[in-house]
């Protein structure tokens, strides 16, 4: 089986890490930049067990990204989900993706925010989705980027796969499966949802809990009211080609906000992504002359 090297962008010599503990429970790493940074990330994994560096087989992205940013003068700090060391805690009663992130990501950025005079959530996936609801909570959080944060429904997306994969590679797809889900993504729809509905007749056996708090949370209309840049970086899905991406969604719910003229909506400015070369974050902006405090709600939509 192939390890994990680290990126070529990455050099070692130019940080430092070490192991921190949050909330007394949850491990996570901190990396400092060997000159004193400005600028600090949260790094939010994505649905299901990840630990801190979203590993998978050999692939660790997250500690990728990690190293990456402190090697360009960026502090990260990356911590376990809780349901890393137990999976399987995600089907038990009482699950929410309130519970599992909120509170140890706040406990994250008050930690970092000790050493950097700013913080940026960065979230993947659904930790994209939930970074609005941490820096609605959390007022040291400086601004958001959200990658590949989906806006449609969790049980909607998950029939749009399924229906895509029975296309493309019906071999691995067991007969009755799309209308399995489709049956699942009804019930949660349903105004009946209660926690007493068993988890057999629910999405990946995930429990009542879990989709109340999930249905009860809209991450785009949250994104909207906060007063700090936001960075969404999005693409394209080959499974969605009968329905539009997440994009679109982000971009209907924050408008762009003129930047010197506060109470003038401007068009969302939509644009290729391109990469960031000083390694920078979204942050405030410079004040000059007859400028305002105010923030644009929506840095870019990049696709």
């Amino acid at each position: 089986m192939t390890t994990w090297t680290p990126p070529a962008y990455a050099d070692p010599t130019t940080f430092t890490e070490r192991d921190i503990t949050l909330d007394a429970t949850v491990p996570g790493t901190l990396t400092l930049p060997t000159r004193q940074a400005d600028v600090g990330v949260v790094l939010l994994a994505g649905s299901g067990p990840f630990d801190r560096d979203g590993t998978s087989g050999p692939n660790k992205p997250l500690k990728d990204l990690a190293w990456g940013l402190a090697t360009r003068g960026v502090a990260v700090l990356r911590f376990d989900k809780t349901t890393a060391n137990r999976p399987e805690a995600m089907t038990e009663p009482g699950y929410t993706m309130t519970a599992e992130y909120l509170p140890h990501a706040i406990a994250a950025v008050r930690a970092l925010a000790e050493h950097v005079d700013r913080v940026v959530l960065v979230g993947h996936s659904m930790g994209g989705k939930v970074a609005p609801m941490i820096a609605a909570a959390e007022p040291l959080v400086a601004g958001v980027v959200i990658m590949a944060g989906d806006t449609e429904p969790m049980q909607r997306s998950a029939v749009r796969v399924m229906r895509y994969l029975a296309e493309t590679t019906p071999e691995v797809i067991p007969p009755g499966t799309v209308e399995l889900f489709e049956r699942q993504a009804a019930v949660i729809d349903d105004p009946g949802l209660n926690l007493e509905t068993p988890s057999s007749e629910l999405p990946f056996g995930l429990p009542a809990s879990f989709w109340l708090d999930l249905r009860a949370y809209d991450p785009v209309a949250t994104a909207a009211k906060l007063d700090v840049p936001i960075l969404v970086l999005q693409g394209g899905r080959d499974y969605q080609v009968t329905v539009a991406d997440d994009l679109p969604g982000w971009r209907a719910g924050c408008p762009e906000r003129d930047h010197h003229r506060p109470r003038r909506r401007q068009p969302l400015l939509l644009r290729r992504h391109r990469p960031v070369h000083d390694g920078r974050l979204p942050g405030p902006r410079k004040r000059g002359p007859g400028s305002h405090h105010h923030h644009p709600r929506l840095v870019a939509l990049s696709k």
